[in-house]
């Protein structure tokens, strides 16, 4: 058996230390971040069930508000490692300062919005009569709060941009900190009931978009970079995020049209859904945090001219994504027996969700390949193209998933679809990267 030539074996660890010294820290920030709407849970619940479930409400269109948004991370990161890697600190400041501008016109438009328009929308998702007071209070409070959340996203597209994923992580942790510590204050302490969740997640989300804004002010300082707000580079932001959003609601129209599909399948097959998508969702945090550092290593590596690197760089990631899908797939199986009693006690959701999960775990490996190459092409800036393979992914997939019902399918054969819908994504993304077309050097696009 032929080895490895020492100098490949070499950059191969160089790439390995490298992806976990940025994807470690990027995960434990991007599992700190639900974490605000379990705690709020855990402490509204006990004021009374109207109280959580106008919550649930609320959280859900503060969620896929925010979630809409996240080009914001994504295409600052891209932008600014670009000029981190040409050697442009204050470039890359400079174009990091252009995304936290545009997040703050963004939020100051989503208050605008969802103000006035609170009531329509708790209206909209089938709030009782009980809950929408609450929910109704809560999302109008905590709308205060988008710019503050819009700035984080934007602002942690900053420092994985310049490579530090470890500052994100103490942020998010000390948010976490004083978003539960200011809840229990306010909900109980001084009586605010629902009102005081929403204050103190305010309070705390403003607190960690301030300590960010202190970072980024520090190093424009230290750079040069002017810290105003400059039109055109607002606009390039813009238009950079436009193809992001567009992939962003693509998939998002594909987890609705999924969970559309299991609530006409039966109470037992949707409740089965919420449970794998919530496993889903925290497989996807692993699985996106290689990504992230794919983001920040290729833009760094185009940036500098040096598109043989972004190439091997990209291998290895695809080699850790699949490595990471299999480990994942395999923990599913072998957990299951311990993770689905914490979930359900009800014998005909767990008869639905088991073969479910299997075709879940079966998946994993694509999915890691999908991941990382989303990441890689994003840290390229291949905005538009992601936008396009997203739509044709989506095309195919709803057909496929509305004829489920009509085929007589269960939840089984709703996953085996969203398994087909990962399928196209990598194929996709897979030809793409083949291509070789991402490989555009520069310090911009």
């Amino acid at each position: 058996m032929t080895q490895a030539p020492a100098g490949s074996r070499t950059l191969r660890r160089r790439h390995d230390r490298e992806i976990v010294a940025l994807a470690v820290p990027a995960f434990g920030a991007l599992v700190a971040e639900p974490l605000f709407v379990m705690v709020d849970s855990a402490i509204v619940g006990h004021l009374g069930t109207p109280q959580l479930a106008g919550l649930g409400i609320a959280a859900a269109l503060l969620t896929t508000a925010v979630s809409i948004f996240v080009f914001l991370a994504y295409a600052t990161t891209a932008a600014v490692a670009r000029r981190v890697g040409a050697g442009d600190l204050q470039g890359a400041i400079r174009q990091g300062m252009d995304g936290i501008w545009l997040a703050l016109l963004l939020g100051a438009a989503v208050i605008a919005v969802t103000l006035p328009t609170a009531p329509w929308l708790v209206d909209l998702f089938g709030a009782s009569d009980t809950a929408a007071p609450y929910a109704i209070t809560y999302l109008r409070i905590s709308s205060l709060g988008i710019p503050a959340m819009l700035v984080v996203l934007a602002a942690t597209g900053v420092l994985r941009g310049l490579q530090d994923t470890r500052t994100p992580l103490y942020v998010a942790i000390g948010g976490f900190g004083a978003n539960a510590a200011l809840n229990a204050a306010l909900v109980y302490g001084a009586g605010f009931g629902i009102a005081g969740s929403a204050w103190g997640t305010v309070i705390a989300q403003c607190a960690m978009a301030a300590v960010y804004l202190v970072v980024v002010v520090r190093g424009a300082r230290r750079h040069g970079a002017s810290l105003r707000p400059d039109s055109a580079g607002i606009r390039a932001s813009a238009q950079a995020g436009v193809p992001l959003l567009v992939r962003t609601l693509s998939l998002r129209a594909v987890l609705m049209i999924a969970t559309a599909v299991a609530a006409r399948l039966g109470d037992a097959d949707v409740a089965a859904h919420q449970i794998i998508l919530s496993l889903w969702s925290l497989m996807a945090f692993a699985l996106d945090a290689i990504a992230i550092a794919g983001q920040a290593i290729i833009g760094r590596c185009l940036g500098a001219g040096d598109t043989r690197g972004a190439r091997e760089a990209c291998r290895r990631m695809v080699q850790w994504g699949i490595a990471s899908g299999v480990l994942l797939g395999v923990l599913i199986v072998l957990a299951r027996p311990l993770f689905i009693p914490l979930f359900t006690g009800d014998q005909v959701v767990r008869d639905t969700l088991l073969p479910a999960l299997l075709v879940v775990a079966v998946v994993q490996p694509v999915a890691g390949i999908v991941f990382v190459l989303d990441g890689v092409l994003m840290g390229a800036g291949d905005g538009p193209y992601l936008a396009g393979a997203m739509l044709v992914t989506l095309a195919v997939f709803a057909p496929v998933a509305l004829l489920v019902p009509a085929l007589g399918g269960g939840l089984t054969a709703l996953w085996w679809a969203m398994g087909l819908m990962m399928a196209v994504r990598m194929v996709t993304l897979w030809l793409r990267t083949r291509s070789g077309r991402w490989l555009i050097p520069g310090a911009t696009r």
